[in-house]
């Protein structure tokens, strides 16, 4: 008799509150056979506060490839793997592609139990459209290598989502108000689901300003939500791309020179220009 083929159980766990692990999500954690865990110490804290004790493995960024295959063994055996991130739904900048990738594969049964995710809490308190959005996971560490992505994203019209780090979080917002502009809205959403969670909003400009102000901005875990980039000006002219135009003149030309020339480039009025290219002069 041929045994029954494991399923991989895909487990969204809370993003801080525990209140907001699901039933389903509970049960499938008591009866799994194996736990894959991002980090084993922080699964352990979740499994001993909702009394349940299970076999945990590790499953993280830098031993995903190798242990694939133990975990793939134990789903032909016909046991029921859970996998789990440190918080919220797995693979949504977590570990778990590789996996989910070979499990289907190799015809074993894949169940997503869906739960919370900063991503989409972050998008429903932030005020801003969410009808359309991209999630970039984390910005570069590297001011430079940030700027450029920055720059490419600049015309994306949808929302933007973002992970961003306590101690990176106000060099982050000045480099996104540099390539988007100043009064493109944002929110930061802090610590989400947990006693100070802080949703602060306004335009890039305020939240620079704010990050400034209150030293408990840069606390914590943070989501950042953009606003996409406004439609075309009159006679088709990109915001940003007129931007980028300027600044790339100003660096060997005059404002009123390099207005000159981006109105040319760009199909944008000549008094357009020359107010952006006195304005990033000045900035």
């Amino acid at each position: 008799m041929t045994k029954e083929r494991g399923a991989l159980q895909v487990v969204a766990t809370p993003i801080g509150n525990l209140g907001d692990l699901t039933p389903r999500a509970r049960d499938a954690l008591a009866a799994a056979d194996v736990i894959a865990a991002e980090d084993t110490r922080r699964t352990l804290q979740l499994l001993a506060a909702l009394g349940i004790s299970r076999p945990l493995v590790s499953l993280y960024e830098h031993n995903e490839t190798q242990r694939v295959p133990q975990l793939l063994a134990r789903l032909a055996g016909g046991e029921t793997v859970a996998l789990v991130s440190d918080a919220g739904m797995p693979l949504l900048s977590d570990p778990g592609f590789e996996l989910v990738r070979a499990a289907a594969a190799a015809g074993h049964r894949i169940e997503v139990l869906p739960g919370a995710s900063a991503i989409t809490t972050a998008l429903a308190g932030a005020g801003l459209p969410a009808q359309r959005f991209c999630f970039e996971g984390f910005l570069p560490a590297k001011g430079g290598e940030r700027r450029a992505l920055l720059a490419q994203l600049a015309t994306e019209p949808r929302t933007l989502v973002f992970f961003e780090t306590p101690h990176r979080i106000r060099e982050a917002l000045a480099d996104l108000s540099a390539e988007f502009g100043a009064q493109r809205e944002a929110a930061v959403a802090r610590e989400l689901t947990k006693a100070h969670e802080s949703f602060y909003r306004g335009t890039l400009a305020d939240l620079v300003a704010l990050a400034q102000q209150d030293e408990n901005f840069a606390r914590g875990e943070i989501t950042l939500i953009v606003a996409g980039a406004p439609a075309p000006a009159a006679g088709g002219v990109e915001p940003a791309e007129l931007r980028r135009t300027v600044d790339i003149l100003l660096r060997e030309l005059p404002p009123a020179r390099a207005a000159a020339l981006a109105a040319q480039l760009t199909g944008a009025t000549r008094a357009a220009a020359y107010a952006l290219a006195t304005r990033r002069q000045g900035d």
